[in-house]
């Protein structure tokens, strides 16, 4: 059984929850979390767009692509 590497925003994040572990604390940073990286997301898309990378024909063509495939 090979052991798990975590990198360090998981150790960090493990390190916080062995303090305090409770539901209502989950539920705030997995809000945040979310918060974060939809930003995040939002703002890459942005430039994209300006770039002109991105438009609304692309995003039609990729509309009924399961684009999780591709990471696999």
């Amino acid at each position: 059984m090979e052991a798990t590497v975590f990198n360090p925003v998981q150790q960090h994040l493990l390190r916080m929850f062995a303090y305090d572990g409770d539901e209502n604390r989950l539920a705030e940073i997995k809000t945040v979390l979310a918060d974060y990286l939809s930003n995040k997301i939002d703002t890459k898309m942005d430039s994209l767009w300006d770039a002109g990378i991105l438009d609304q024909n692309k995003l039609d063509e990729i509309r009924g692509k399961d684009l999780r495939t591709y990471l696999r």
